[in-house]
């Protein structure tokens, strides 16, 4: 069938509602906390504007550079992807923000390798098993290499330390192995080793351990780890199906932790309410939805993997973050995509979706 002019403009559409809708939101949810620690309202939203349109920036060019011609650059990203979380451990390189080694600054601008990490891991493993999809049920030769890759970056990002993002990079391997026929068996097989060092990694780590014994029952420590939890809950009750309008958060006030990065969707919930939480859902749904349409579609592999892997990525972080907002799963720091305030997350996101854009250009209609 002929090849399409124009990228998918559901997917297209989705992506602009979505980052204009963080935009309003960081604004809301940090004004407040923005004005009292730097004297300025829109210090926060500054910020995220200026990612934004270097995102959109990068959007576009992602759009117009044919995706093939950047199979090329996949280890060299990949290396440097692996660098940069080494460099980011060692200080003065790394930034240490409470207790943690996640962030590289560039003088005003700050950057995290763990954000580049995972979209450099959604090419090479894109390209992988576009190469080798005759071997994916071969755990020496389809299997094992691609693990050892995602495990080396799992561990770095690990170290910093960073659950959130470590689980992360293993859920998309094993995602995408899947998805491209590896059997299920191997994969468990795989899978049962790091159970335990799971298990070793929460222990390890009382604040973890915490988290889990706080997702469990919040109100058994409600000034201490259950403290978040039960803010957000708050902020969804007195949101009711409609919510008190732009701006009418209470829980912001210095209530909710992280009412601007992580936990953002409480906030939305406050706000919007039920409905307007609910349609936030729908835009990503419908993002999925057309972006594993165009893996489906794309009959060259390595474009067809890499629109799966994208997808995969963004769904992946956009359930556990709301899942961890609504308090269903343990509190994990990942940002909700496109909306959480956040600069490499978000132009991160915005580059892989004009990858994605891009190959909805050639997918089969």
């Amino acid at each position: 069938m002929p090849r399409k002019v124009t990228p998918d403009m559901w997917l297209f559409g989705v992506a602009v509602m979505l980052l204009s809708a963080g935009v309003v939101m960081v604004y809301s949810a940090s004004a407040v906390v923005a004005a009292d620690r730097f004297g300025d309202p829109y210090f926060f939203l500054k910020k995220q504007l200026f990612w934004a349109l270097l995102g959109s920036v990068g959007m576009l060019v992602a759009v117009r550079v044919d995706y093939r011609r950047l199979e090329r650059f996949v280890l060299p990203a990949l290396v440097l992807a692996g660098v940069l979380l080494v460099l980011v451990l060692i200080p003065p390189i790394g930034q240490a923000i409470n207790g943690t080694r996640r962030w590289i600054r560039l003088g005003p601008v700050s950057f995290q390798p763990a954000e580049l990490a995972k979209v450099a891991l959604v090419f090479y493993l894109a390209a992988f098993v576009a190469r080798r999809q005759e071997e994916v049920a071969d755990v020496r030769r389809g299997i094992l290499p691609p693990l050892l890759v995602a495990g080396s970056f799992a561990a770095l990002v690990l170290v910093q330390p960073d659950l959130g993002n470590c689980l992360t990079l293993v859920a998309l391997t094993f995602g995408l192995l899947y998805l491209a026929g590896s059997p299920v068996r191997y994969l468990a097989w795989a899978m049962a080793p790091a159970l335990p060092l799971l298990v070793l990694a929460i222990y390890a780590a009382p604040y973890r351990l915490r988290r889990v014994t706080a997702f469990w029952d919040p109100w058994a420590d409600p000034r201490g780890s259950g403290f978040q939890i039960i803010q957000s809950w708050l902020a969804f009750g007195n949101g009711g199906l409609v919510g008190q309008g732009i701006g009418g958060s209470r829980q912001k006030l210095f209530y909710l932790p992280e009412s601007h990065t992580d936990f953002i969707f409480a906030v939305v919930g406050e706000e919007l309410g039920f409905l307007g939480a609910a349609a936030f859902v729908a835009l990503f749904a419908v993002l999925v939805w057309r972006g594993l349409r165009v893996g489906l579609r794309t009959s060259e592999p390595f474009g067809a993997y890499l629109a799966l892997g994208i997808t995969l990525l963004i769904a992946t972080q956009t359930l556990v973050n709301l899942g961890v907002v609504t308090g269903l799963l343990p509190t994990k720091g990942l940002p909700l995509p496109f909306i959480s305030f956040g600069g490499s997350a978000l132009s991160m996101t915005m580059l892989s979706t004009g990858v994605l854009l891009n190959i909805s250009q050639h997918a089969h209609v």
